[in-house]
């Protein structure tokens, strides 16, 4: 399958924009969630070694559903693509959360913004020469937060698997 990747390879792209859907499960969590995103990628060393610039959407709920999270995050990324078509990733981004509590809970909704890394990797497969389906994943690994609710922390780290159409310019 690398082989035909490699074949398939279209010119070094200058950069990519690429929207995409996906799917996160939290650590916490049993449940599988939907997430948009959109990416901005530059090559750095053409065909080895990309930036990625990325914001995204995506939310969840805890506590049987006294608490749903909503998060924006904004990322950037070095990915690394010693074969064609294949990149591991590593990151850091800023993660906007709101807590947004039941009404039967009583307690005030809340936004605050936390640190965080992921690592991932994916696969780029060629559909024209300047595009391309991206399939990402990555697990991001956060502090613990603090929730008003018992218990009162939560694990927020989280795996995202995404499909994207890289289109590039």
């Amino acid at each position: 399958m690398a082989v035909l990747l490699a074949l398939a390879t279209p010119r070094a792209m200058a950069a990519q924009i690429i929207p995409s859907v996906g799917l996160t499960r939290s650590v916490d969590s049993d449940d599988t969630n939907k997430s948009v995103g959109l990416a901005f990628r530059g090559s750095l060393i053409p065909r080895v070694l990309k930036a990625e610039i990325a914001g995204s959407y995506r939310s969840e709920e805890h506590f049987d559903g006294d608490l749903k999270l909503r998060m924006w995050p904004i990322t950037t990324s070095l990915l690394l693509a010693p074969v064609p078509n294949i990149y591991g990733l590593a990151g850091v981004g800023w993660y906007q959360t709101t807590f947004d509590y039941a009404d039967a809970t009583l307690l005030e909704d809340e936004t605050k913004g936390e640190f965080g890394v992921h690592v991932g990797g994916g696969l780029t497969i060629p559909i024209a020469p300047r595009a391309g389906i991206d399939l990402n994943g990555r697990y991001v690994m956060m502090q613990d937060q603090e929730s008003k609710l018992v218990p009162e922390k939560f694990d927020p780290d989280f795996w995202n698997l995404s499909l994207g159409l890289a289109l590039g310019f």
